[in-house]
């Protein structure tokens, strides 16, 4: 397989528990032999869940994906040494343990690029949330980062308001 020309996405299974480790690894590897114009992006996919615990409720993070890293890399055999010899992985998800890129369509899903979003959304204005741990929770939009499809929102949770920071598409502009 030779280079492409084009980066993509990849997946890398690791060591459970060893996700942020890998990550850290990669990006000493990527200095290391100056691979910052072949190694754009890694990636533990986490999202934000309210746990209860002893009758309080706290918002913790979690890796939705445990033991997988996603790497966005122009890829050439040349650099499967570098990364499956990094402490941590155990290889890349593929045909016997060779890479395959992420379609496009899997990418979106997976939620690893940024889709621009046009949005009427300002701040002031009520929404609900309509994906996620918080879904059905109502808030006001205290700030809008379009740009990073973002939006952070003022919601009452555990008996006090708080900020969270949503995206754009988790969010649903309520008609006042």
């Amino acid at each position: 397989m030779e280079h492409s020309k084009e980066p993509k996405w990849y997946v890398l299974h690791t060591y459970s528990g060893y996700e942020n480790v890998v990550k850290e690894n990669l990006e000493n590897v990527i200095k290391k032999f100056n691979l910052e114009n072949r190694i754009f992006e890694i990636v533990i996919p986490e999202e934000d869940v309210i746990e209860e615990k002893n009758g309080k409720q706290k918002l913790v993070t979690r890796k939705t994906m445990p033991c997988y890293v996603f790497i966005k890399m122009i890829y050439g055999d040349d650099l499967w040494h570098n990364i499956v010899n990094t402490r941590g992985v155990t290889g890349f998800t593929g045909p016997k343990g060779r890479p395959l890129a992420l379609t496009d369509d899997e990418v979106l899903r997976m939620r690893l690029e940024k889709i621009k979003v046009e949005t009427d959304i300002e701040v002031g204005d009520m929404v609900e949330v309509v994906e996620g741990p918080l879904d059905k929770m109502v808030g006001k939009v205290i700030g809008v980062d379009a740009e990073n499809n973002q939006v952070t929102i003022a919601v009452e949770m555990f008996g006090r308001e708080n900020n969270v920071e949503l995206a754009l598409g988790q969010v649903h502009k309520i008609n006042q």
